[in-house]
């Protein structure tokens, strides 16, 4: 959806007093979801306007036609071929002379379009948006029109005109939810109008707001707004470009105009107006703080064409290798996530709230940024990430590699298009060019795309890797962590592992230890298969690698990583499920312990500002066990008490986690209380031991506006096990039974059984809680859900849907329409995010016992570099020579083969020895303490040979790139160093 162009009736923006002229046509932009057909198959003449569709199944859009299987099938067996979409509807009365076009969101994979019986065009790339001029297909009303779309969802689907397949269509990534699973919209207008921002088929490229020279602390900024201007009425016209700066509830903040211009018949022009703005509130994480920026074109005294742009303003800047955000730095925390984003039975085709509900769950897990995967996201959820306030990384699409030809041009295109889309989404920070690193000509023909089509929006355009570009403004490796003083590096997926939400611990039913099979294609599951405990501890440790390398802990830093992902999805799976479980929430989107785990961590910006606790698992066992107790805390320290009895304190590691060994169970109340440095308590968790089941409840969660009756919009149910005073039962496995009242759709839930209970009448809870979703009807009315169980007490819940009004197949009111934003974490906070923990000290010169030409290649913020003596033991030496006298106490090191070679070396300051040891295996960087000693030269020398062994069971490390750290070219007396860092106490 472009909410760029929004019906006067959604938002209230239209001015007081400004009559239309009696030629003009009002601008609207109509919801074109409601009554449309849909027939799985290729019947003959389904374009033709009098073709009888009767039969064929009524639904209302976004809908794909094999959504019953999403979650029930493997990804590669998603149901593919062509099915048929077609829709009746009358223009409105005022439209006979207009401009009317058609905007689908997208179509999977290729589409043929038609109006009456005609052609008007195809579109195949299957993420983008694409529209379509009908104006002079389409009959004013009375008379009806027919939309008629073939679509085409073959896995091996081709550009008709070369042949050439979409690299982005894989089997792999990109789940397969076929035909019409995106908004379409119908817009009309004046002949005299501002362009839609679709450049596919249309070639246009619409409305472009934005902010410049803005003063956070003063809340001002300059504000522009440019509109590509078309004159399709039949003589030149003389017009004034205005603009309304308001608040979403229609408060005006700030008019101002350009001087008139003359546009003659036929011509294309691009008005622009700018002005300073006061007052202002910045879009900021977790504050998405928004405006409607109104532009018109006024002709003689009369407003002829008016549009509403949506949109936000905040500052960026990307440098150091630290990403700010409204002059404060940021640390990048979030989520590798599918851009399927999909849900059990439904697949991407979710309601605008519900994207709201599962987007606004990222931010409150304490993500920051959720980069989509591989394919360019829908409108909706680009949208929603700016009401929620989380940071987008929006792709352009790829698989696993750079591409050439007309693939690499499929590429730009649709970059070109995702760009032009979404340049008015403040939520939108980095273009990604490529999921793997591309060439660095390619890099500077997207950047120059960028230039060409946002110069001014404030976003970095990269691609991952790209260690040693030159060009592209951010990178970073998928599992491994990357320092620079330059561009921003920060993850592009780390922490891998998987682990369904029913499995608690090994001491919980069903009693779950890693690595528990059942495998999948014989793979040992002990790499990746993991209960709740264990994978929100891996979580953890996986996120303090990037945590220690933080913005403050001197020049070369990390700007962060994201997890994948944030909720099971339907793709690239390798467990037992055909499903993939790494999810912090499931596919419901309830949360795993992971979810809190996170939540605890990333509640900052930098360091941390907000102590708090979270006890992994519950309080709910059999007598007799003893278990250890891990509590992930953002304190310093952390006490366990046991009904009022102190267990002392956990050891802590990884500056998060404490644990608590060997704990035995007793019924009752747990408390963990987080102390500060001093002792002072600053934070506390608790769980409790609930009673034996005793009934069900329901609770049924639906948008802040409420349930609409219109065929596609949803309502969530929790269904809950508790005991006798209301407590869940976290170990219940009940199987429950669901019966349904009222005009409304079952599509169910998900959970470990057979087919995965999708769209099951009957499936048990998991952890003593499950969710189901149902579907509106387009008719209004009272609903009941019940819900029974063997021996439980029963339960019901009651909502009612309202109607939505359509006339004509068209209905005003846009299903996004007056959902609030999320402005919970409040304005980007003043001051610095960070308290500097160490001092670098450069190196002026650099000498090497063999290969001293490349030496300085060990310090040159280059990971592509690196230096090595050889494989002579007696030239293993490197010696970094300072500008000073130094006291230095640490070493950050990178070496090469981090995570197979663990390399026996010695270290001197100035002949004084400070370190002896083994250096650990890592995913990057290893920090070794020095005994502090004065001097000017540090020496540092590999004492033995080094073997080669594998300290991380990594899976899915398929691709030698990947897998490789170069561990493998070293001979045993080889002494590598890709980069070293040297610090002094913080002054």
């Amino acid at each position: 959806m472009i909410r760029s162009l929004l019906a006067r009736s959604a938002f209230g923006l239209w001015l007081a007093g400004a009559p239309l002229a009696a030629h003009a046509v009002e601008r609207t932009a109509y919801d074109f979801n409601p009554d449309w057909r849909l027939h799985v198959g290729d019947p003959e003449r389904a374009a033709a306007a009098d073709f009888d569709d009767a039969h064929w199944r009524q639904v209302t859009l976004p809908r794909a036609w094999n959504e019953d299987d999403a979650f029930r099938k493997d990804i590669a067996e998603l149901p593919t071929g062509v099915a048929w979409y077609r829709k009746t509807f009358v223009l409105p009365a005022d439209a006979a002379d207009a401009k009317v076009f058609l905007e689908f969101e997208g179509v999977r994979q290729g589409g043929e379009f038609y109006v009456n019986g005609q052609w008007i065009g195809r579109h195949e790339n299957g993420a983008m948006a694409v529209g379509f001029d009908v104006s002079r297909f389409v009959r004013p009303a009375p008379a009806t029109n027919v939309v008629a779309v073939r679509t085409d969802n073959a896995w091996d689907y081709r550009e008709q005109a070369t042949k050439q397949r979409f690299q982005w269509s894989d089997r792999n990534f990109n789940a397969n939810y076929g035909g019409i699973p995106k908004n379409v919209r119908l817009h009309v207008a004046d002949r005299l109008y501002q362009t839609l921002p679709l450049y596919s088929h249309l070639g246009t490229t619409g409305v472009y707001v934005y902010a410049g020279d803005i003063d956070v602390t003063g809340r001002a900024a300059t504000v522009t707004a440019e509109s590509q201007v078309r004159n399709e009425r039949a003589t030149a016209q003389s017009v004034r470009y205005g603009v309304t700066v308001a608040e979403t509830d229609g408060r005006v903040v700030r008019t101002f105009a350009a001087a008139p211009v003359t546009i003659a018949p036929g011509e294309t022009v691009t008005l622009k107006a700018a002005e300073r703005v006061g007052g202002l509130n910045f879009w900021s994480w977790g504050y998405g703080y928004l405006y409607d920026v109104t532009t018109t074109l006024e002709v003689d005294g009369h407003v002829v064409d008016r549009v509403v742009t949506r949109t936000g303003f905040r500052k960026t800047a990307f440098g150091h290798g630290m990403v700010t955000l409204n002059d404060r730095v940021l640390q990048m925390h979030g989520y590798a996530q599918r851009t399927s984003n999909e849900w059990p039975a439904v697949g991407l085709s979710v309601p605008p709230w519900l994207s709201d509900f599962s987007n606004r769950l990222m931010v409150e897990s304490g993500g920051n940024l959720v980069r989509w995967m591989h394919i360019t996201p829908w409108k909706q959820d680009v949208e929603s990430c700016d009401r929620v306030g989380l940071i987008q990384a929006m792709p352009a699409g790829d698989a696993e590699k750079d591409a050439s030809g007309r693939s690499w041009e499929l590429r730009v295109e649709l970059m070109r298009d995702a760009i032009i889309y979404n340049r008015n989404n403040p939520s939108v920070l980095f273009y990604e060019c490529g999921n793997n690193e591309i060439s660095e000509a390619h890099m500077a023909q997207m950047e120059a795309l960028r230039d060409t089509f946002d110069p001014h929006g404030g976003r970095a355009i990269g691609a991952r890797n790209m260690l040693g570009s030159q060009v592209a403004e951010y990178g970073g490796e998928m599992l491994y962590i990357n320092k620079s003083a330059r561009q921003p590096f920060w993850a592009m997926e780390y922490s891998r592992d998987e682990g369904l939400r029913k499995y608690w611990d090994e001491f919980s039913p069903p009693y779950h230890k890693d690595g528990d099979g059942p495998q999948h294609r014989g793979q040992d599951a002990g790499a990746y298969n993991r209960n709740q405990d264990s994978h929100a501890i891996e979580n953890v440790t996986r996120w303090y690698d990037y945590w220690r390398e933080r913005p403050g802990t001197g020049a070369r830093v990390s700007s962060g990583g994201v997890n994948i992902v944030f909720s099971d999805t339907n793709t690239h799976h390798r467990g037992a499920e055909n499903y993939r479980r790494s999810g912090e929430v499931d596919a419901m989107r309830l949360p795993k312990d992971g979810f809190y785990a996170h939540r605890v961590m990333w509640d900052a910006w930098v360091d941390v500002e907000r102590p708090a606790a979270h006890i992994l698992g519950h309080w709910n066992y059999a007598p007799g066990v003893r278990k250890n107790v891990y509590v992930v805390s953002s304190a310093e320290a952390v006490e366990l008490f046991l009904n009022g009895q102190s267990l002392g304190r956990g050891q802590p590691r990884d500056r998060f986690l404490f644990t608590f060994e060997n704990v035995a169970w007793a019924p009752g109340r747990l408390v963990a209380v987080g102390l500060d440095a001093a002792g002072r308590r600053v934070c506390a968790a608790e769980v409790q031991t609930a009673g034996e089941p005793a009934a069900l409840r329901l609770q049924a969660i639906t948008s802040p506006l409420g349930l609409r009756a219109d065929g596609a919009d949803m309502a969530l149910v929790d269904v809950e096990v508790v005991d006798a005073e209301g407590r869940r039962c976290p170990t219940a496995l009940n199987l429950v039974s669901f019966e349904l009242e009222g005009p409304v759709e079952w599509r169910g839930g998900i959970a470990q059984g057979p087919d995965n209970y999708i769209l099951a009448r009957t499936l048990p809870v998991e952890c003593g809680v499950n969710r189901v979703l149902v579907r509106s009807t387009p008719h209004a009315g009272r609903i009941v859900v019940r819900a029974s169980a063997a021996g439980l007490k029963p339960a019901g819940v009651e909502f009612a849907s309202h109607a939505v009004a359509v006339s004509g197949g068209l209905a005003r009111t846009l299903p996004a329409a007056g959902l609030p934003g999320y402005l919970g974490r409040g304005p980007t906070p003043a001051g610095a995010s960070f308290v500097p923990s160490r001092m670098p000290v450069a190196v002026q010169r650099v000498t090497a016992g063999a290969n001293a030409d490349k030496a300085a290649a060990s310090c040159d913020d280059n990971e592509n570099t690196a230096w090595a003596n050889g494989d002579d033991l007696a030239t293993a030496w490197i010696e970094y020579e300072f500008a000073r006298d130094v006291r230095l106490t640490e070493t950050t090191l990178k070496l090469t083969g981090w995570r197979q070679r663990s390399y026996a070396i010695r270290i001197t300051v100035d002949g004084t020895e400070v370190f002896r040891g083994d250096t650990p295996k890592t995913l990057g960087y290893v920090t070794l303490p020095l005994k502090p000693a004065p001097g000017r030269r540090l020496k540092l020398e590999l004492l033995a040979a080094g073997t080669n062994k594998e300290a991380f069971a990594l899976s899915e490390m398929a691709r030698k790139e990947n897998a490789s750290t170069g561990a493998d070219r070293l001979g045993a007396n080889t002494l590598s160093i890709i980069e070293a860092e040297f610090y002094e106490a913080a002054r």
